[in-house]
This record gives C-alpha cells, sequence and structure tokens, in this order.
C-alpha cells in the first residue's frame, strides 16, 4: 500500500514537472507571437518594454501548461489571447496598486538649479546699494519690502505718518533704482 501511494506520489511528480518541449514553444512564438505583440502594444499605450513582459510570460505560462496546448499550436491562439489579456490585467492592477513615479528625470538633473550662494550675494550687493540711501529712506524700505509689513504697520514701528511712509518709499524706490544700474543690478529693484 505505501508502495503504490509512492508511486503515485512520484508520478504526479513527474507530471508536474513536463513542461513544452522546445520546438513546439517556437512555434507558438513563430505563429501567434507577431499576433499577441501587437495587441499587447495596444493594450500598454505602445509601451513595447511592457508588452514584451507581457508576451514572455504568456509564453512561459504555455511552456508550464503543455496540456493547454493540447490540440496543436496553430489552435493556440484563443488560450494565448486570454493568458496575455490576464496578465495585463495583473500588470495594470500592480502598477496601480505601486505608488506613481514622478518624473524620469534624476535629482542630478535638477542640481545646481538654485544656488542658496547667490541669494547670499544678491543680498550682500543690495545691502551695499542700500547704504548709499538716506538713513529715513533705508527704514522705510527695509520695513515695506524686505520685513513685507503694510503702510500702517511701517508707520507704527518708524513712529511717522502712513502719507510718510508713503512719500518716503516713492522717493527711496526712485533714489535706488540708478543706483541699482549703475551696479548693474537693473532688474533687481
Amino acid at each position: 500500500m505505501e508502495a503504490a501511494a509512492a508511486d503515485e506520489g512520484t508520478a504526479r511528480a513527474g507530471q508536474a514537472r513536463a513542461t513544452l518541449d522546445q520546438e513546439t514553444l517556437a512555434e507558438l512564438y513563430r505563429l501567434h507571437g507577431p499576433y499577441l505583440l501587437r495587441a499587447l502594444l495596444r493594450v500598454t499605450s505602445g509601451d513595447r518594454g511592457k508588452a514584451e513582459d507581457i508576451l514572455q510570460e504568456t509564453l512561459l505560462r504555455a511552456w508550464k501548461n503543455p496540456a493547454a496546448i493540447h490540440r496543436g499550436p496553430e489552435h493556440s491562439r484563443p488560450w494565448l489571447f486570454t493568458v496575455a489579456r490576464r496578465i495585463a490585467i495583473d500588470h495594470f492592477r500592480m502598477q496601480a496598486a505601486r505608488a506613481q513615479e514622478v518624473a524620469d528625470d534624476s535629482p542630478e538633473d535638477h542640481a545646481g538649479t538654485h544656488d542658496p550662494y547667490d541669494e547670499v550675494l544678491a543680498a550682500r550687493d543690495i545691502e551695499v546699494a542700500m547704504a548709499e540711501l538716506q538713513p529715513h529712506h533705508r527704514d522705510v524700505l527695509v520695513e515695506l519690502h524686505m520685513k513685507g509689513r503694510s503702510m500702517a504697520e511701517a508707520a507704527v514701528v518708524l513712529g511717522v505718518p502712513v502719507g510718510t511712509v508713503k512719500s518716503r518709499n516713492f522717493y527711496a524706490v526712485r533714489a535706488l533704482r540708478p543706483i541699482l544700474e549703475a551696479k548693474g543690478m537693473a532688474g533687481a529693484g
């Protein structure tokens, strides 16, 4: 009894390992490969790499399931298309479950686009240019444009009326513009 069970287990293991022979697999690819690939290219929106991966997986499943090709390679196209369709669906489900890639660019492609040292130099140049202004003009520019205060807030901080802040801002910007142009920083004002 035990010997019969062992023989049956060995027979099942032998059947589980049965695969399609190389000639039949090559014939499947020759007959159906171009049609499958064309259909998969449509399904994958022209992604040839993904289409070829799905085609390869389809043929691998045919290789592992010789019983599905029992009628011969010439009659296997419906089965192959069904398998390919299911694999494509699985690929799209896996892709949807993964986090989406943001871009094809690597971080190195964007390196150097923003250099904080340039900001330091620009701030230093503006500081030198503003040093040439009268102190009351410089104070108004700092409060309004550097610290982002409103006219009313700047008036309170500087202890002057709002109209005076407006006037000083107008004349300070007017005085600063030629200084910046002389230093080659015309766009900074």
